[in-house]
């Protein structure tokens, strides 16, 4: 099996309305991460690019519709689709393409365009839920992370302000990222004090409707050694997809995250990831799965995360630094970019090329995690140096 490297990422900045088409999204993201590695796009052999609902874009085959767009014409492709998880996903489709030896070099694109869907995204959601035990209790999305939001507060005793902690310093970190959509300076009673969306659930805990793209340049070890002294390697990669019967689980943990975070420390050697992992980007469309999917990837302990956050442990200078890009609470949630602008993240980190946000430290390994559909599917990657 090939060893394969990320040697080029770009992104778009992270917006609320967009003024380019998605295949302009795609395309500029594209041509951003080639520029990055002084690549072209005849370099390329293949395409591997994700997107989340058709609807969002007001495109039907949305796949085949953006696949100019993100450079795929005429060449091998494959759209990824797994909800919020397809942008960590995305790119174990392109590691399989590589290591696989069928390919030397891989483009992974991710585009999402949600100021499409009117009046607003979460309308799309009302009908995959199960017709006859679920659509009639007309269900969004929402209201169902309130109540796995409440049963994680529940189980350990957590209050709103401490959730809200993360929703602060992720916005806060986010002030440093380029392509940032909401970095600001909150405090804690913004965030209790916003306009409640689903109890326990307020508007400044949920990550906002956005539009973007990202993309990263695979090779295999022959190319990544030509084209950079500085290849960040996939050591490990894992996924899980649980029942999508939300109600027969118990909520308070992510037993999908831990799963997928196993596989992935397994191919990557990794025996104890609170103490090897450097990095830590995990997926946090809202406030609390930021602190539920540390738990997941077995970076903090069960009912001790929020003891840790303020504590400084997981602070950009602490002992984990937890999502230094400013996350999606910060960054923006283009839902399959938003994942994949995860992965970009650790790429420059580990290359120490994140300017204002750079972990200290000489970080070597980090991982990143994305989570999707019905709170039943995680995407896990581990890159190192």
């Amino acid at each position: 099996m090939s060893k394969v490297a990320i040697i080029g990422a770009g992104m778009t900045k992270f917006v609320r309305r967009a003024q380019e088409t998605p295949k302009e999204l795609a395309y500029l993201a594209t041509k951003a991460a080639l520029d990055s590695c002084n690549m072209k796009l005849s370099d390329i052999e293949c395409v591997a690019h994700g997107s989340a609902p058709d609807a969002f874009d007001g495109v039907h085959q949305k796949g085949e519709y953006i696949v100019d767009g993100c450079g795929g014409w005429n060449k091998p492709t494959m759209r990824v689709f797994v909800g919020g998880a397809t942008g960590v996903h995305a790119v174990i489709h392109g590691w399989y393409h590589v290591a696989s030896g069928m390919f030397d070099t891989c483009l992974v694109v991710c585009e999402e365009k949600m100021s499409c869907a009117m009046p607003h995204a979460q309308g799309f959601f009302l009908t995959i839920f199960d017709h006859t035990t679920e659509r009639p209790l007309h269900p969004n999305l929402l209201w169902i992370f309130a109540l796995e939001m409440n049963r994680y507060m529940t189980r350990y005793g957590y209050t709103k302000e401490d959730i809200a902690l993360v929703a602060v310093k992720n916005k806060k970190k986010a002030m440093n990222h380029p392509a940032a959509q909401l970095g600001s300076e909150i405090t804690v009673e913004d965030v209790v004090n916003s306009e409640v969306m689903a109890y326990p659930v307020s508007r400044l805990d949920v990550s906002p409707v956005s539009d973007g793209a990202v993309a990263l340049i695979l090779a295999n070890e022959r190319v990544a050694r030509r084209v950079t002294d500085k290849p960040v390697w996939i050591e490990g990669v894992g996924w899980c997809l649980d029942t999508a019967y939300w109600a027969t689980r118990d909520l308070y943990y992510p037993r999908y995250c831990e799963i997928a975070a196993r596989q992935a420390y397994s191919m990557a050697g990794i025996r104890e990831p609170h103490k090897e992992i450097n990095i830590a980007e995990p997926y946090d469309p809202f406030d609390y799965k930021a602190l539920h999917h540390m738990e997941g990837l077995l970076l903090s302990p069960k009912g001790k995360t929020i003891e840790l956050l303020k504590d400084g442990y997981f602070d950009n200078d602490g002992n984990l630094p937890m999502c230094p890009s400013g996350g999606l609470l910060g960054v923006g949630n283009p839902i399959a970019a938003a994942g994949l602008m995860k992965v970009a993240e650790l790429f420059w980190q580990l290359r120490g090329e994140a300017g204002k946000r750079q972990v200290p430290g000489n970080p070597r390994l980090g991982v990143a995690q994305a989570w999707g559909d019905l709170m039943q599917i995680s995407s896990v990657v581990v890159l190192g140096i």
